[in-house]
């Protein structure tokens, strides 16, 4: 294909037939390969067709050799005219002899576009029989002006919907129309492929550009090992393409699925399985101790005991802490479960060990409330040291490598816009960095900064990172290779329970530690969804006074800062406003992100004491805060939140002695939001909602927002394929133990490097 138009060549089937019937010719072309192919040289795309197809995430020939069918059309099972179900669905293939328009309707005007069309087949009752056994009928559209210009006299197209009778005839009315190209032949006896649209690229066009590119980019080279593919009976790569796009039967297009849903998967599978190698079995780990003293006196300075679930992945991360290999595991529990005072502990054993911790937020208001969180909990354990004044010249605080019987931790925070420590006053971004490059800053919080150029540990033992929105591969890695020239220890906390085919994709590179065990004494919170009108914010205040009255306390979470007249969402400033007016008597208190620090922790400091009886917030408080006395949660706009956030926001509340109540508090704005309300008054497994949270929003959100290209899927499903996971899981782990570089495998290796992308780059790059 170099230096040469992908165009339509004269297979032996003559015009009309499919690339399937095309004899593959010379060497190959490989997928990467024609990544690198513009899909402005196939035949019949122009610079006009290429750029409505860029919109739509298809630059290249694969690209396009991977925009599959979506559905097919069984031509075998395809009804007559004269044979069309009354009263019943069905689809007729028919030619649109004639069409007119008109506008019709007495309570306001309706345009009717009436199209007759004709097939081929003997005639039955009630059909209008033309000349040579010809059948037609009429269909009807109202209120559908583009389908006048889609359904030309001469046009052929698949017609699906119920059939009704008038005047004793069959009729259709706004059914679904699928164009089937003239040139393409009649399709009897076969599978017509349905492509989706792009832009002003029908589906007939795609499916013309598809046919040319396939003849001209066959034989596609395979580079999934024969061996793989023997075990798992699948056909080979180039007859899996042709198959899918033009199938000559539905077993051709299911095997076809099957098989480039394996190379999917597989891809993915040996990405991660050389992940695992470069990051773990190449690496010489740090030998650390969970059981030390400083982690017991934190342990013993807790309020409470730890549950058995807790002290179970304690006991897996102490001997992942002590082994040989740098500890890569993901640490997985409902919210509430606890995963924060492990992940200290696991922090702690780092710094009783003579080296440094480090942890790692998404965004800068979620860091500085872990900042905030592990400053609390190390407090309370008495393990905080005391606050000085910074010096020019000199420390106030001993050396990284003090005695084993000090009794402090320095904890410090970095992001981009803040500085903090809890051992030194107002220090500024130059004094955090040179503490963490010299040893002085024992554990840091931070967000990307911690990545960034420049930034240095002096001997990084334990990195943390909270995968709230979960960072790529590649900037785990890059924060563990600030450990110097050492492999630190890595633990991933996610904040809610997901699904095993989503952890094996996202997280296939990770062992797993599950925390499923909730704290005693807690009971389900309740959940109830209430309309935005009058009727239901009185019901939330009076909810609020009644929980008050008792003794307890309550927050009030909404979406934005400032009013917005865009969203129409409700600010928190004016909702202060309007509570504090609705319950002059209560004491209402305000937290939003754009507080200062100070005003921050005294805001909290109020509310955890009680002196505060109701919280105003945005969803800085999401993570971290521990409020046993908090009882009533109120998300206003709740339709505005995901499922995983407002699960989270949940959570916060319910955490003592007495049971919680969730107030959602929402309009019915879409489909999806209403099914998110749903699923949150239904049920607190933070499993099912996940599974809930994937459907809604399909797997290209949830990989496109928080994995990048390591899950750019297609075609497979990772709900529904759990099989093919496996298999490919398995497949790979193989591969790579037998060839940890793919030196007998370049094919693969460059395959991975170019579809997936700057995610898997550093994988190659040494």
């Amino acid at each position: 294909m170099a230096n040469q138009t992908v165009e339509a060549g004269s297979p032996a089937g003559g015009r009309g037939s499919s690339p399937q019937d095309s004899r593959p010719s010379g060497p190959g072309r490989s997928l990467a390969y024609l990544q690198g192919v513009s899909v402005e040289r196939v035949h019949s795309i122009g610079p006009r067709q290429t750029g409505m197809l860029a919109k739509s995430g298809v630059r290249s020939v694969a690209d396009l050799l991977q925009h599959f069918p979506h559905r097919y059309l069984d031509r075998s099972l395809v009804v007559p005219i004269s044979g069309l179900p009354i009263d019943g669905e069905a689809t007729l293939i028919a030619e649109v002899v004639r069409s007119y328009r008109r506008t019709t309707g007495r309570r306001g005007p309706r345009e009717m576009l009436k199209v007759t069309v004709q097939d081929s087949h003997p005639g039955g009752p009630g059909s209008d029989r033309g000349l040579g056994g010809i059948q037609r009928m009429e269909i009807t559209f109202f209120n559908q002006r583009f389908r006048a210009r889609q359904l030309g006299p001469g046009t052929v197209a698949a017609f699906s919907g119920k059939v009704t009778t008038f005047r004793g005839r069959p009729q259709m009315t706004n059914p679904d129309v699928e164009l089937i190209s003239s040139d393409e032949g009649s399709f009897e006896g076969k599978i017509v492929p349905v492509h989706s649209a792009m832009g002003e690229m029908t589906p007939v066009r795609i499916r013309s550009a598809v046919g040319n590119a396939l003849r001209r980019a066959r034989p596609i080279l395979d580079p999934v090992p024969r061996s793989v593919l023997e075990t798992g009976g699948f056909m080979d790569r180039d007859r899996a393409f042709a198959n899918i796009h033009f199938p000559r039967s539905m077993d051709d297009a299911r095997e076809a699925r099957r098989r480039l849903v394996f190379d999917e998967l597989f891809r993915i599978q040996v990405a991660l399985a050389l992940t695992r190698h470069r990051l773990v079995e190449e690496q010489e780990g740090i030998s650390q101790q969970l059981e030390c003293q400083l982690v017991t006196d934190f342990l013993d300075g807790l309020p409470y005991d730890l549950t058995g679930a807790q002290k179970r992945v304690m006991r897996e991360i102490g001997e992942d802490l002590e082994g040989g290999r740098p500890m890569h595991r993901l640490l997985q529990g409902e919210v509430g479960s606890g995963k924060t005072v492990v992940a200290l502990a696991a922090l702690l054993a780092a710094v009783g060990s003579g080296n440094q911790g480090a942890i790692m937020a998404p965004t800068e208001v979620l860091a500085e409330q872990l900042y905030l969180v592990l400053r609390e909990m190390l407090s309370q354990a008495g393990l905080s040291p005391p606050v000085a004044r910074p010096q020019v010249g000199g420390r106030h605080m001993g050396s990284l490598f003090q005695a084993s019987g000090s009794v402090t931790v320095r904890v410090a925070l970095l992001t981009s816009s803040r500085a903090a420590a809890n051992y030194l006053d107002d220090p500024g971004r130059a004094r955090v960095q040179e503490d963490m490059a010299e040893g002085e800053a024992q554990i840091v919080v931070g967000t990307h900064s911690l990545i960034q150029e420049g930034i240095r540990f002096r001997r990084l033992g334990v990195v943390v990172v909270d995968e709230q929105h979960r960072f790529g591969v590649s900037q785990r890695s890059t924060l563990k290779h600030k450990g110097a020239d050492r492999q630190p220890d890595l633990l991933i906390m996610t904040a809610t329970p997901i699904p095993r085919t989503l952890s094996m994709t996202l997280y296939g590179d990770l062992v797993l530690s599950n925390i499923d065990e909730m704290p005693p004494g807690r009971s389900p919170v309740k959940t109830r969804v209430i309309q935005k009108t009058p009727e239901g914010l009185s019901a939330v205040y009076g909810a609020i006074r009644k929980e008050v009255s008792k003794g307890r306390q309550a927050f009030v979470i909404c979406p934005l800062i400032e009013d917005s007249e865009k969203l129409d969402v409700q600010s928190v400033t004016s909702q202060y406003r309007e509570i504090t007016s609705v319950l002059p008597d209560l004491t209402i208190d305000l937290m939003h992100g754009q507080l200062s620090s100070a005003d921050k922790e005294a805001v909290m400091a109020r509310f955890r004491s009680g002196e505060t009886d109701v919280l105003v917030s945005t969803t800085v408080i999401e993570v971290g805060i521990d409020i046993p006395n908090a009882t009533v949660m109120v998300i206003t706009d709740a339709q505005r939140f995901g499922l995983s956030q407002l699960h989270q926001l949940r959570g916060r509340v319910g955490r003592g002695r007495h049971p919680g109540r969730c107030l959602l508090v929402a309009d019915s704005a879409t489909p999806d939001s209403t099914r998110r309300m749903k699923a949150m008054a239904r049920t607190t497994d933070g499993l099912e909602l996940a599974r809930e949270d994937l459907q809604i929003r399909g797997q290209g959100a949830v990989f496109g927002a928080r994995q990048s290209g390591m899950g750019d899927l297609k075609l497979a499903d990772i709900l529904r394929d759990l099989s093919a996971m496996k298999r490919a899981k398995r497949a790979a782990d193989s591969l790579v133990e037998s060839d940890p570089y793919l030196l007998e495998h370049p094919l693969l290796a460059k395959e991975i490097a170019v579809i997936l992308g700057d995610d898997v780059q550093w994988l190659f790059d040494s």
